[in-house]
């Protein structure tokens, strides 16, 4: 009796651990709607993280070949070790997001552009971080993920992903803006550079 209860706490340590652990996926929104804009400075975004992932893989440094090709010396112009201590963060970024990835199939499916979002809520809220965008082939067309955080405080990560087939579809992301959202309302936004 004592054994079988002993299993049955364990069993569901385990399986609330697991559940834990399991990581939200973003879900897709229909329709974008506009909100009403209130910035708090009780929610800020901390740092962006972006990386896009071509079917091609890095090219070497271009700068190590010119230095090679000039005659009479190498110049200003940096040599073969620092251009790889240069290219090393992008190529560890493309093997990272490859892993796992055994078929050209599994590899097709992960080319695209990634978004890291890492952002604070000073105090406890419920935060729905949503990532709207327009990408190449769709033109003035905007779409938006997002996913709803309840009760938090701190310091988070979201990811947010336009991969695959929405990727080779409707082509590169070429605006975005991240929005922080609470009580319907835009608390903290962050944006590239060509979103109006």
């Amino acid at each position: 009796m004592r054994f079988a209860a002993a299993v049955g706490i364990l069993a569901f340590t385990a399986v609330s651990v697991c559940a834990r652990g399991v990581r939200e996926e973003p879900k897709v929104i229909e329709k974008v709607t506009p909100l009403p804009v209130a910035l708090d400075p009780n929610f800020e975004f901390r740092k962006t993280k972006l990386f896009f992932m071509s079917e091609k893989g890095p090219k070497p440094s271009e700068r190590a070949h010119d230095s090679s090709n000039k005659v009479g010396g190498k110049g200003n112009q940096p040599n073969q070790k620092t251009a790889t201590i240069q290219d090393a963060p992008i190529v560890f970024e493309r093997q990272y997001r490859l892993y796992g990835a055994v078929t050209g199939l599994d590899m097709r499916q992960r080319f695209g552009n990634y978004f890291d979002f890492f952002w604070r809520s000073k105090r406890p809220a419920d935060v729905t971080v949503r990532l709207e965008y327009r990408q190449e082939k769709l033109h003035e067309h905007t779409q938006a993920q997002e996913i709803t955080y309840r009760n938090v405080r701190g310091t988070h990560k979201t990811e947010f992903k336009v991969i695959g087939d929405d990727y080779f579809d409707d082509g590169r992301v070429i605006a975005w803006r991240c929005l922080l959202i609470a009580n319907g309302r835009i608390v903290a936004e962050n944006r590239s550079f060509l979103w109006e």
